[in-house]
């Protein structure tokens, strides 16, 4: 009997190394299309930027096309314990050298003898990107290779390539293709059917109310007789009706051929739709196949006020429907990435989504390539918000791979943006610049504005960080210096004693005497204040009704971190009731791109001098996701990728609330009421900081008191704890 169990135990073990084998080989062998880091990211934003439309008009980016290398040349040195046989699929052509030597050969399948190779496969593609699978049992395409745009070698007399080259390779780019049939020409977002909430007739037709703002493609049913049909788009009834002024339609001839079911080409985005017939054709109804990126909440924000619930779920929502091929701005409108809205989008996605794949996407797409003659969208502050998100990236993700990927095309941009200084060592708005800061009545963008140079300072030290990363210790230096050097010139020049905050321009060498509020509120959670001086800001800018207002959403997203940031969670609560709340009165199912409550009707959806201009879902919109998980279950890494991070929960006056925040390890989950804190972690080692009037008991762990009524507790991996204690309010 015992040798029997031995026997079986070893059948066991060995079938277990077998399948172990045989999984190891599976996951290490994954192939997936590769291309030039970024050219599949520019030719991406190229199309879908190129379908925005203003009445059926083409409507093009306002800023210049990059586009693919036309030929790129991939490579991998590789060893084989024994022969393979590999697919290679390219789109293009191809034209494949093994050790030096031309392959003649079908790439179908081709042979390779075991030993030491070097591959190299240039691959030429005019009308799109080049892009390379190869899959063998061993030898497949993915993350390893290396490629090149570059052309530098060169045949001897022998016949052999040189092998000996200046020819500057890099990492190769990649996303989810991961099948010889994916082809990353072809990829297109998920699609599913929506069907109208309500329809009522107008005209010579109807409008039909899909029950919330929505993305996708308008289908027409039971389609008769032959005429045109005009689908008027609307994200309001307003817009659907107005004919004459709606930002966009779509007409469709009929003839007696055509089908009885008919699915508009281009998506659209719209809650209503005013669909209209002209001549003998009839129509049934219609319904829509709703268009997204496939991605999972993983955030989330639930606490004991319903008003507040509603508006985390409108700012999700707001968010996954301008979460598309990249981060864009609004949905219906521009559809376009713009830096400085894409920046909100990074930070919203690392409490939301956690989805890096479409970080480094619109990241690649807004640098595009070499050479660089103009900012980004052409917006100084538009290029500076760009070097912040590489920052914020690699403290979310820890992904270091990518920095150094992205390193040489943030050298070169800086190098554009500093020799735009002038004799004083700051930027300001020259020939063909666009100095955008916020849209407000008034503002002044004229000479050295504050706030520009106060972007630069941050970007300047991103700089050197992401220099240190790439072992640049020159570069590294350099940066720091002229961080250093400007930050101190930013205090010389527009830090007022008087005023207790900084100044907004300079003139002609002269410091105009308005303060505004972007400047002042970035250097808070920039942390370039003493103590004394966050305090002042507070109280002479943020808290001071006679200092301009901020009226969109996206300026307000900064107002309120630097609140937060301060401890006003509760004043801050208030302002997010009032102020996205005030949209939800209105009957807002997602977020706009401004909004004032001193408009009233109509005036409310006009925008750009046009009555309907106003974006009704925008990127920026949504900042509701980002400070609830910050400022609010209080989570935040305090090395790159959550290796370490705290927990600083602060109810604000709720009575409870519970949510998860996404990190590369899983999800933080916390729960808290004013007299018990629940917390769990997948990984990395977290900081529970909060503070209570009587001395606090934990199931698990050890609490230390640090100050006077404050406490923190170290959090390990897939501990549960549970803290008994009193807030403190």
């Amino acid at each position: 009997m015992k040798k029997q169990n031995k026997l079986f135990f070893l059948i066991i073990f060995i079938c277990t190394i077998y399948v172990h084998g045989l999984f190891a080989q599976n996951t290490n062998n994954n192939a997936t299309w590769i291309w030039y880091p970024g050219d599949y990211e520019i030719w991406l934003n190229n199309e879908m930027q190129a379908r925005r439309t203003e009445r059926g008009a083409f409507f093009p980016p306002l800023w210049r096309y990059y586009s693919p290398y036309s030929l790129v040349t991939f490579t991998k040195d590789f060893n084989l314990a024994k022969p393979d046989v590999v697919n290679i699929k390219v789109e293009g052509q191809a034209k494949v050298q093994l050790d030096g030597q031309m392959y003649y050969g079908a790439l179908e399948n081709m042979e390779i003898p075991s030993g030491k190779h070097t591959i190299t496969i240039k691959v030429y593609n005019q009308k799109g990107v080049p892009t390379l699978f190869v899959e063998g049992n061993n030898l497949v395409s993915d993350s390893s290779w290396l490629v090149t745009y570059e052309d530098k070698e060169w045949i001897d007399e022998s016949g052999l390539a040189s092998g000996v080259s200046g020819t500057e390779w890099e990492q190769v780019g990649s996303w989810n293709f991961n099948s010889v049939t994916a082809l990353p020409s072809e990829y297109k977002l998920e699609t599913t059917p929506w069907y109208v909430q309500n329809q009522e007739t107008y005209k010579n037709g109807f409008v039909a109310d899909f029950g919330k703002e929505t993305f996708g493609y308008i289908k027409l049913h039971g389609l008769k007789g032959v005429g045109s049909v005009t689908v008027y788009y609307g994200e309001s009834m307003e817009e659907a009706k107005s004919e004459q002024f709606c930002e966009t339609l779509d007409r469709v001839q009929v003839t007696e051929n055509t089908d009885s079911e008919y699915v508009i080409e281009s998506s659209k985005a719209f809650r209503y739709v005013n669909v209209q017939t002209e001549g003998e054709v009839k129509l049934d109804s219609v319904s829509m196949l709703y268009e997204y990126l496939p991605l999972d909440y993983k955030g989330s924000f639930k606490c004991s006020d319903e008003q507040l619930n509603k508006i985390w779920d409108v700012s999700a929502y707001t968010m996954h429907l301008t979460t598309r091929e990249f981060f864009i701005d609004g949905i219906k409108r521009d559809r376009w990435v713009w830096s400085g809205d894409a920046y909100q989008s990074y930070l919203m996605n690392y409490y939301l989504f956690f989805d890096n794949p479409s970080v480094k996407r619109t990241m690649y797409a807004l640098r595009g390539k070499e050479p660089v003659n103009t900012h980004i969208n052409t917006i100084m502050d538009y290029s500076l918000y760009w070097f912040l998100g590489v920052y914020d990236y690699y403290k979310f993700s820890g992904d270091k791979e990518f920095v150094k990927q992205i390193y040489p095309r943030m050298k070169t941009l800086m190098d554009f943006c500093l020799k735009r200084r002038n004799t004083n060592g700051m930027m300001e708005g020259l020939t063909g610049d666009w100095v955008f800061i916020d849209w407000a009545d008034g503002l002044s963008k004229q000479g050295e504005v504050s706030f520009e140079q106060l972007l630069l300072a941050r970007s300047l030290e991103t700089m050197a960080l992401c220099a240190k990363i790439n072992e640049d210790i020159e570069n590294e230096k350099f940066y720091k210096t002229e961080a250093g050097t400007l930050k101190k010139k930013i205090f010389e020049q527009f830090w007022s004693k008087d005023k207790g905050a900084f100044l907004h321009n300079s003139v002609h060498d002269t410091t105009e005497d308005k303060v505004t509020r972007y400047t002042n509120m970035f250097a808070i959670f920039f942390n370039y204040l003493s103590e004394e001086k966050k305090e002042a800001v507070k109280t002479n800018v943020l808290l001071n009704d006679n200092v301009q207002q901020i009226t969109t959403p996206y300026m307000r997203f900064y107002e309120l971190e630097a609140l937060c940031q301060l401890g006003e969670q509760k004043y801050v609560l208030n302002e997010i009731r009032n102020y996205w709340g005030g949209m939800l009165q209105l009957g807002a199912t997602s977020f706009w791109e401004k909004y004032d409550p001193n408009e009233k009707g109509e005036k409310q959806l006009a925008m750009y001098g046009r009555p309907y201009g106003k974006s009704l879902c925008h990127a920026w919109g949504a900042s509701p996701v980002y400070l609830f998980g910050k400022y609010y279950l209080g989570v935040q890494p305090l090395t790159p990728g959550y290796e370490t991070y705290k927990i600083e929960p602060v109810l604000g006056g709720l009575q409870w609330m519970e949510g998860t925040v996404p990190t590369p390890y899983g999800n933080i989950s916390i729960y808290t009421t004013t007299k018990e804190i629940k917390v769990s972690a997948k990984g990395g080692i977290g900081t529970l900081l909060f503070k209570s009037v009587r001395k606090p008991s934990v199931t698990n762990g050890t609490i230390e008191k640090i100050g006077h009524q404050q406490y923190q507790l170290t959090i390990q991996p897939n501990t549960n704890y549970r803290i008994k204690y009193k807030a403190v309010e």
